[in-house]
Parts: C-alpha cells; sequence; structure tokens
C-alpha cells in the first residue's frame, strides 16, 4: 500500500545514518560552537516529544569557566566513589576517559523543572513519565548536534544534589545530565565502551519479546 506520509529514501537512510553513527563522545576539540548551530540544536531539543505537553525540561548553559571547573571537581570526585564501588574493575575505570567537561566548546546542564506535581496527565501511576520526556529532549539534542557535525557526550557521574546547590536551582528541580558539546577530530567508529573492552552490546533479537516477557519468538 502507497504510503503518502513516507519521508523520500535520501531523508530516510540520513535518519537512519544520525542515528547509527551517533556517539558518546569524551575526546573534543576547544573551538567555539557556532551561536545559530547550536540554537538549531537547542530547538531540536525543545521539539522532544514530553508526557502531557508538560515540557519538564531545562537546559543551563556554563559559560563561566570557574563554574566549569567546579562541575569538573564534582565529576572527579564522583568518579573516585564509582571506582571504589567497582572494587575488582576499579583499576579499569580509572583508566576510562569518562568525560571532556575541559575541553568541549560547549557545557549544558540538562535538569527536571521544579513544580512538577502540578502536573498529572500521563503521570498519574507512572511519575517517572518527566525524566523519560527529558531523555528524549536529549537525544533530539544528541542527534541534532551528530546532523551538525559536532560531538555530544552525556556525562551522569555527579552528585545531584551537590550541583544544583553550585546552580542554584530551586527545590524540587533536579539535574539529569552534564552535556559535553564541540567540535571532535573524529567520531569513534564504534562505542568507547565496546572499543575499550568494557562492555559489548547485546543484539536487538535478544531484547525483542513477544507477547510475554521472554518469549523471544513470535508464535505467529
Amino acid at each position: 500500500m502507497k504510503n503518502n506520509h513516507r519521508f523520500s529514501k535520501s531523508a530516510r537512510a540520513a535518519v537512519y545514518r544520525v542515528i547509527k553513527e551517533r556517539r558518546d563522545m569524551r575526546h573534543f576539540r576547544p573551538d567555539p560552537v557556532d551561536p545559530a548551530t547550536l540554537n538549531r540544536i537547542l530547538e531540536a531539543a525543545h521539539h522532544a516529544p514530553s508526557v502531557g505537553l508538560m515540557q519538564p525540561w531545562r537546559f543551563i548553559r556554563i559559560t563561566e569557566p570557574d563554574l566549569r571547573t567546579a562541575i569538573t571537581t564534582l565529576v572527579e570526585e564522583e568518579r573516585i566513589q564509582t571506582a571504589a564501588a567497582l572494587a575488582e574493575r576499579s583499576d579499569e575505570f580509572m583508566r576510562l576517559k569518562i568525560e571532556g567537561i575541559r575541553e568541549c566548546g560547549e557545557l549544558l546542564v540538562a535538569a527536571l523543572s521544579d513544580k512538577r506535581e502540578q502536573h498529572i496527565f500521563g503521570r498519574r501511576t507512572l511519575p517517572e513519565m518527566d525524566l523519560a520526556s527529558v531523555a528524549c529532549a536529549i537525544q533530539n539534542l544528541w542527534l541534532a548536534a551528530r546532523a551538525e557535525g559536532l560531538g555530544m557526550g552525556w556525562v551522569s557521574l555527579f552528585d545531584p544534589v551537590q550541583l544544583a546547590q553550585l546552580l542554584m536551582m530551586p527545590a524540587g528541580s533536579k539535574p539529569i545530565a552534564i552535556l559535553c558539546l564541540g567540535h571532535v577530530e573524529a567520531f569513534y567508529p564504534a562505542p568507547m565502551l565496546i572499543r575499550e573492552n568494557w562492555a559489548q552490546a547485546h543484539p536487538l533479537q535478544d531484547l525483542l519479546f513477544h507477547n510475554t516477557w521472554g518469549c523471544t519468538q513470535s508464535s505467529t
């Protein structure tokens, strides 16, 4: 059956390509990001779906060098705590480059807004849908950045209470991600954690169930 809503073959290929070639980047050049490009990327994030159209995302652009240094310190503190919790993999973890906060051209913090309890639509039984909505915005930003030839890295090693205090965030809000954004020498040919032998990705067929949990073969 003909589908008149379908994008052209080249447009579809571009969408699938940017999804496949997106990488969690840790290595950046310090070159500044063009303001118009940054605005397009943030607009892409802002067009993300959100439950009940609550738009719970907030993006804080970090432009003060001292504040960037303070955020780096928070991440380093959590990196040490995470290494200790990993026990036998501690040394291996400490050898990984986990962020590019010092080098990236732009630094953003993605956060959940305050006063989210006012939004009931779609959240009565699943209040965490606000977090899912912010994750969609981050993914939009990530894909748009890749399409613009910019790298992005999602850093989650930080104490959210300490970071919220540092950024003078209101009660009820919560930082979710530190986002390193900028120019790169090259995109990793495969996810960095695979290249570093930290973990291996599961194939889709292992994660796709049919009708009931764990059933990996369809009866139809």
